[in-house]
Order: C-alpha cells, then sequence, then structure tokens
C-alpha cells in the first residue's frame, strides 16, 4: 500500500510539473498558435500507433484462450444446460466475429487514412443505401438472438406439474444452506422463520401433515432422469442459490418463495471421470501441491488433495462470510439415491429425539 501510494504522489508531481509549464507558456507574450496542429509526423506516428494497437489486440486474445481457455466449466450436467451453453456460444461468436472485423476496420482505417498536409476528407451529407444496410443488418441479427433467447427462457422456466417433479426446498441463511426434501407425499410443509426454535432451524410448522415426513439434510442429494423442482427461502437477506455445473440460479428472497427446476443427466461419479474434469482436478491439485510446499516450511498442515464435486454456492455478496457459503451436492444414479434417502431421518422423527 505505501509503494502504491509513493507511486500516486510521484505521478501526480509529474503532473502538477506538467500542468505549471503549460502555464508557463500561456503566459509568454508571444504564442505559437500551430503548436497545437497536428502535422505529417503526428499523424504517421498515430495511424502506425492505431494499427499497433489493433495488432495487440489480436496478440492478447489469443494469448488470453491459450493460457485461460481450461478455466470454463465443464459440460452441463442438467437437461436444460446444453440450450443455455448453445446459446451463450452462438452469442459469443456472433460477438467475436463481429469485434474481429469491426477492430481491423477501425485499426486499418484510421491507418490508411491518416491525415496529411494538403488532403481533403470527401464529405459525403448522407448514403441512404449504406445506412440501410448497417440498421438493418444488426436489427435482424439481434432479433434473431432476442427470439431465440427468449424461447430458450420460456423452456427452461416454465415447469411442467404434469412431469410430476420432485420438490426439494433450498433454504438459505448467513451463512450455510439447508435442503428439505419433500418426502413421500412430495409436499413441502409449511413453514415461517418465527417458527425457528432449537432442532427445527427451517422453522417448519411441523402441526402441518405433510411436514411430517419432510427431512432436512445439510448435503443435496439428487437423481438423474428426474425433474426437481427447488422451492427458495431466506431467512435474512437476498442471497443467490447458484449451481453453475447444472446452469441454474434463483435469488433467495426473504419473505417470498422463488423456484427454479431442471433434470440433472450426469452422476457425481461419472462426472469425475470425465477427461476434461480429470486435466481440471490435475492441474488444481499441482498448484495445492506447489502451495503445501510453502505451508510445510512454516510449520503448517500441506493442503489436502482436492476431489470434483458438484456445488451450490451464493452468488450475491450477502456479508462478511459470503465467500464460504457453499453446500456440496451429490448426484446419484435412482437406485443409489433411493438408498440414501432410506438412510435419512424424518423432520418429525428428529424432534422426537
Amino acid at each position: 500500500m505505501t509503494a502504491f501510494l509513493v507511486v500516486l504522489v510521484i505521478i501526480l508531481f509529474g503532473v502538477a510539473i506538467w500542468q505549471m509549464g503549460k502555464i508557463f507558456q500561456l503566459s509568454q507574450t508571444k504564442v505559437d498558435n500551430s503548436s497545437e496542429v497536428a502535422n505529417d509526423k503526428d499523424n504517421n506516428v498515430n495511424g502506425w500507433l492505431m494499427l499497433g494497437f489493433t495488432i495487440f489486440t489480436y496478440l492478447l486474445l489469443v494469448i488470453c484462450f491459450w493460457k485461460w481457455g481450461d478455466v470454463l466449466l465443464p459440460k452441463a450436467a442438467s437437461e436444460h444446460g446444453s440450450e443455455i451453453d448453445s446459446l451463450m456460444y452462438i452469442s459469443m461468436a456472433l460477438i467475436f466475429v463481429v469485434g474481429f472485423f469491426t477492430l481491423w476496420l477501425l485499426g486499418f482505417f484510421s491507418f490508411k487514412y491518416r491525415g496529411k498536409q494538403g488532403n481533403r476528407a470527401t464529405f459525403f451529407a448522407d448514403n441512404d443505401k449504406l445506412e440501410f444496410i448497417w440498421t438493418i443488418i444488426p436489427v435482424i441479427v439481434l432479433a434473431g438472438l432476442i427470439i431465440y433467447g427468449l424461447f430458450t427462457w420460456t423452456d427452461i422456466m416454465n415447469v411442467d406439474t404434469d412431469d410430476d417433479p420432485m420438490v426439494v426446498e433450498l433454504y438459505a441463511y448467513q451463512f450455510d444452506w439447508r435442503a428439505r426434501y419433500s418426502g413421500e407425499d412430495n409436499t413441502l410443509g409449511e413453514a415461517n422463520v418465527r417458527l425457528i426454535e432449537g432442532v427445527n432451524q427451517l422453522g417448519v410448522d411441523i402441526s402441518d401433515p405433510n411436514a411430517q415426513d419432510d427431512i432436512v439434510t445439510n448435503e443435496l442429494h439428487l437423481p438423474t432422469g428426474r425433474k426437481v423442482l427447488f422451492k427458495m427461502r431466506s431467512q435474512d437477506v437476498l442471497h443467490s442459490a447458484y449451481m453453475p455445473h447444472f446452469r441454474a440460479q434463483m435469488n433467495c428472497v426473504p419473505g417470498m418463495i422463488t423456484q427454479f427446476a431442471f433434470t440433472p443427466t450426469i452422476t457425481t461419479e461419472e462426472m469425475r471421470m470425465d477427461d476434461e474434469v480429470v486435466a481440471k482436478v490435475r492441474k488444481i491439485n499441482k498448484i495445492r501441491q506447489e502451495n503445501s510446499k510453502a505451508l510445510v516450511a512454516k510449520g503448517d498442515e500441506p493442503l489436502e488433495a482436492y476431489e470434483f464435486d458438484y456445488m451450490l454456492l451464493c452468488n450475491k455478496i450477502c456479508g462478511s462470510n459470503h465467500y464460504n457459503m457453499q453446500m456440496k451436492i451429490v448426484v446419484h444414479t435412482p437406485e443409489d439415491y433411493e438408498a440414501w434417502m432410506k438412510e435419512q431421518t424424518t423432520l418429525a422423527e428428529a424432534l422426537k429425539k
């Protein structure tokens, strides 16, 4: 911080000296009015700089893809995830193609048509054909993207209750998550934060018959091949349930219930064997091993080896411990999920203990 302040002071001192020089020049009785007019040398320098900046931008883009191209998320683990990815890839492809040619034209024209003494620019009052072209093409492209996005959004957000989705509540509070399963009746019991007491951390109305078979866990377990309808609540502030590998996110708002649904398609074990995920895990563990050497040298415990897991994160800055607000998600085959569910204790049984 001290070094930053020193550098800042030096820069400000330099600016002050430069401004004082300008004031001194203006105070002279004879001022050369042509000093601020660009000459051929200035135009040539700026033309080459513009062309160099364009080439530098392209090189920087290539370096970024080469160096950090592997930090993107692996393939989607939900049915709608592929639709989200397709929409993103199409949008990004259009942006890159248009940006590539636009940047080149900007840099090339700035270089080719840089100012020269004696040359005058040709003036066009208007060009109806050109204006029609550069207006109608963006309109068509953007309209296509918007319509495609709206259809994709509608397909994802419309929950068909005829599919009999499994209902699960995601309960957010500073700074953790809880999952509440609707049990055999697939209906969540009523809940209110005023009923929070002791073991009943979610404020479930235990007098509600639908609440008797509800199951509360600190891990989210899901089966593949079945749609899951998430009902989301917040106890305190605005949180956001973010499940990146499933391409799912929804705000958790105090005083109301929000919802989102998706169908998991890839189990945790299957994702761990994916080549892209294996490479990412290997890279992470290599970094952790390097960091562990410094920790061991200080007498601290080394970092544990990382193993891939799906995660539920909070994507809203909800307080001082926001970074640590996460919950593990485990995706099973239907058979393994049923076996796990049989091992769980209902809320009614937990309150009797």
